[in-house]
């Protein structure tokens, strides 16, 4: 039996996490649709007043297709967020340096904060929306997980001497939608500030301060 990890951390998969349930090929053109229609409907009313009788219509569905396929509205939002996190995360898992895997983790860690911050400063409306969800839901979808395994194997891979799970979910925290909508619009902060106190509390957790 394996000895458990020092004092009590548990390692995250370093692989992503578990995809969906593969879908007949119809009904993934179908989910695609729904997603095309959210999607268009969202740019052009706000994903804030999204709702899954719209899409129907936009969609020329039934109501109860769209109920189905996304059980009610937060799991809309939740896929289309997720929608939206994939071209994210292709970045971040196959992209150029210094944000893919060409680059040192340090590196990869520094530039990982001011592309989260303006790959949703893009998509604003959707990322605010879905950050009035369910909290607890909100930090079990899929995409967040991803994110928070990504941000942890690099901690370990740079050294870091904090434990990766807690400070993975630390950064993960200085990038919320909430607080980064706070920090620009209540007070003010300029994007540049922000990215800024990324990069100081990555330094912080890494050795000497290093990148």
């Amino acid at each position: 039996m394996t000895s458990p990890p020092p004092h009590g951390r548990m390692e995250l998969s370093l692989t992503p996490v578990e995809a969906p349930p593969q879908l007949r090929a119809d009904a993934a053109r179908n989910r695609a649709r729904l997603l095309e229609a959210a999607a268009r409907l969202a740019a052009e009313q706000g994903a804030a007043n999204l709702t899954m009788e719209a899409v129907a219509c936009a969609a020329q569905v039934g109501k109860g297709t769209v109920f189905r396929r996304f059980g009610d509205r937060s799991g809309l939002l939740l896929a289309l967020l997720d929608h939206q996190e994939q071209r994210f995360q292709g970045s971040f898992m196959s992209g150029p340096a210094p944000l893919g895997p060409a680059a040192p983790a340090g590196e990869r860690l520094h530039a990982f904060g001011p592309a989260a911050l303006r790959h949703e400063d893009e998509h604003r409306d959707l990322y605010l929306a879905a950050a009035q969800l369910d909290p607890v839901r909100r930090h079990t979808v899929p995409a967040r997980r991803v994110r928070l395994t990504h941000l942890a194997a690099l901690l370990r891979q740079a050294g870091s001497d904090a434990d990766p799970e807690l400070a993975a979910q630390t950064l993960l925290g200085y990038l919320d939608t909430g607080l980064v909508h706070h920090l620009m619009t209540g007070l003010g902060m300029p994007l540049s500030r922000v990215e800024a106190g990324w990069h100081d509390l990555v330094s912080r957790m890494l050795p000497q301060g290093g990148r």
